[in-house]
């Protein structure tokens, strides 16, 4: 007689089922509804198959297409296997590699027998996916012994499969799915029941690149076909209309029609900014020393190359130096032999973040505990040796700028402090016009520090934002086990954009670990010595990437105040020149920054123009407005233009051209 498991499910009731019962067998006794709508299962906690075998008593959570990150992510692995069955059976002799799911879809890495893919393959490879997808194959999962595996990858030429299998770890037992009952491939799972379990509307290929195999560029070059993959084929066509109007906002585009910024081999991963592009960064520059003059904070500016000596005694070295660009602290003379210095004593190193150079402006003197919180801000310019392969207009570069500052305060006023942090933070994203969600990212795995510390840290982090009222639902408070920094657990700021994107771009830290490494202390009322800790905050995160996600946010209409042309003056005939004149020069002694537009060129090109280039107003003049003192507005977006006074139009200007006050 086999053996009762007691099978425990979510509402608390429990189900006794015999041994070799799966999930499957659950959902099927609790009826037919949800056993087809099943799609994968939670057994203690673990994802899994539907058939998967209880091994004893168990708490049972069945996945359907209402838990939909999980869903989703069950959907994507699906597509990505069925792309390389599709490929294999459409051009014999492809190797296949990996194909994981990503944030949008997914893709696999293939090497072809004779060509590499292109673009014009994936509708053949797409009508054969979803012949896959009719047939509504089941998908089986089998363990397989390695020495067994190894040798039928050898056998097919899977040459990398083969290779991959050898080197996983002895202990790790490897598993197969089948695709009915002529295609595998290698994988830890889980899968959904059948490829019929996936819409055959509700994915497409997008692009094909090369990619190295396992990302090293000394290995075989591979072809690289993307797609993006959904539960349905109305969330696929709300994705689509995001990607065209993403393309449509895509900050490198805007930055060449708006004459803001270029990039260029000459300077991988590195910024030139034009006059226009640096006024956004200017106007944005001044508004966050406001805030942070009004907050209380102290600006500093500390070096760009720092000896490595002081990047080891911080744990950056060993943690962060292959980012790093590392130069020797002498460079021998040309006309000498010998090589240059290879002692690690000896190297230099960029700056890859501002912490341990404010830890040693705190460390000047000596510091009382009267003295704390001492708020340290640096507009600090750092670099990381970020893949070319990585890099990505302004939102991933080599060189960037930080909003960075420290905060060195006492044990007492930490959950003081990230309050202040928090609803500071609040009102700069509100400016923007942004909402947000704030996340807590717990210890990770490797780590500096006690569990004790870690504990009173994450504690400290959570009272913060629970006093500042931010805690909440409305805020999308959630808590990220493993995703802390190696010294300290932290608050992140995800902001939703205007086509329902986010991007983390503010943080603050909680930082016991720097102080100690570095030796930062202070002077207590007790007269002995304390460590401080040590709150590493951002809110912009830098520079580069801020003005990425605002030109895109915006679709390239900033804010007035933000704008690099606020206003175009432009004639109708050359009669208005000097009239035009007369008007920009009021409003640039209003503040506003305005140009004119005198060109032998018709209205309503002068109009298209500046449109094109985002200028939030044009004020057009002919002979009429110049002998009554007024201006026709037209404003971007706006269907009809204005006729108003000059006294008028400049109050207007003025006002929308002048940028938040924080204080």
């Amino acid at each position: 007689m086999s053996e009762m498991f007691k099978i425990s499910l979510p509402d608390g009731s429990i189900r006794e089922m015999p041994e070799g019962s799966t999930p499957a067998d659950v959902a099927a006794a609790i009826g037919p509804g949800l056993a087809k709508a099943a799609l994968a299962a939670r057994i203690d906690g673990e994802l899994v198959d539907l058939s998967r075998p209880f091994t004893g008593n168990a708490q049972l959570a069945l996945v359907t297409s209402r838990d939909e990150a999980e869903a989703l992510e069950l959907a994507r692995h699906d597509y990505a296997h069925i792309l390389a069955e599709a490929v294999q059976a459409l051009f014999p002799g492809t190797q296949i590699t990996f194909g994981p799911s990503t944030d949008d879809g997914f893709y696999y890495d293939f090497a072809p027998r004779d060509r590499p893919f292109t673009d014009d393959d994936l509708p053949a490879i797409e009508a054969e996916m979803r012949r896959i997808i009719a047939a509504d194959k089941p998908l089986r999962r089998e363990v397989w012994d390695r020495e067994q595996l190894i040798s039928r990858w050898k056998q097919q030429g899977e040459t990398f499969k083969a290779e991959w299998a050898a080197e996983l770890p002895g202990d790790e037992p490897l598993t197969v799915y089948w695709s009915g009952e002529d295609w595998l491939d290698m994988c830890r799972g889980p899968h959904l029941p059948s490829t019929g379990k996936l819409d055959p509307a509700a994915f497409k290929l997008t692009r094909v690149s090369g990619a190295y195999w396992r990302g090293d560029q000394k290995n075989a070059m591979l072809s690289r076909i993307y797609g993006t993959g959904w539960l349905n084929k109305k969330q696929l066509a709300a994705h689509l209309t995001r990607l065209e109007e993403a393309a449509k906002r895509d900050h490198r585009k805007l930055a060449v029609e708006m004459d803001l910024f270029h990039l260029q081999a000459e300077a991988h991963g590195s910024v030139f900014w034009h006059p226009k592009g640096y006024v956004i960064w200017r106007e944005l520059e001044a508004y966050m020393r406001r805030a942070i003059d009004g907050a209380g904070y102290r600006e500093v500016k500390t070096p760009q190359v720092m000896d490595a000596r002081q990047w080891e005694q911080s744990g950056h070295w060993g943690k962060y130096r292959e980012n790093m660009f590392v130069i020797p602290d002498e460079v021998p003379n040309v006309a000498d032999e010998g090589p240059i210095v290879s002692d690690e004593a000896e190297w230099m190193a960029l700056k890859p973040m501002n912490c341990p150079a404010h830890v040693l402006i705190f460390r000047q003197g000596i510091k009382s505990y009267r003295e704390l919180p001492l708020r340290l801000y640096e507009n600090g310019c750092c670099h990381r040796n970020e893949p070319h392969g990585a890099l990505h207009g302004l939102m991933r570069v080599r060189q960037f700028t930080q909003d960075d500052a420290h905060i060195f305060c006492r044990e007492d006023q930490i959950v003081g402090e990230v309050q202040a942090f928090c609803e500071l933070a609040d009102r700069v994203y509100k400016d923007f016009g942004f909402t947000y969600s704030i996340k807590l990212a717990l210890r990770p795995e490797k780590r500096f520090g006690s569990e004790e510390m870690w504990d009173k840290a994450e504690d400290e982090l959570r009272d913060a934002v629970v006093r500042a009222g931010l805690a909440t639902e409305e805020y999308g408070w959630e808590e990220l086990p493993g995703e802390g920094a190696f010294y300290a657990p932290k608050l992140e700021w995800h902001l939703t954009d205007a086509i329902g994107r986010t991007w983390q771009v503010g943080t603050i830290q909680s930082d016991r670990v720097l102080p100690e490494r570095l030796d930062a202390s202070y002077i207590g009322e007790d007269g002995e010595k304390h460590r401080p800790v040590m709150l590493h905050r951002a809110i912009f995160g830098s520079y580069e990437r801020f003005i990425g996600i605002l030109i895109e946010h915006f679709a390239g209409k900033l804010p007035v105040w933000l704008a690099p042309v606020q206003a175009v003056v432009a004639t109708i005939v050359s009669d208005a020149d000097g009239y035009a004149s007369e008007v920009a020069a009021r409003l640039r002694a209003a503040g506003v920054r305005v140009e004119t537009d005198l060109r032998n060129e018709k209205i309503n090109y002068k109009v298209r123009e500046h449109s094109v280039h985002k200028v939030p107003h044009l004020l057009v003049v002919g002979k009429r407005e110049a002998e009554e003192g007024t201006v026709a507005l037209r404003t971007l977006g706006a269907e009809h233009q204005k006729v108003m006074t000059l006294d008028e139009a400049i109050a207007l200007l003025k006002t929308e051209a002048t940028a938040p006050d924080l204080l």
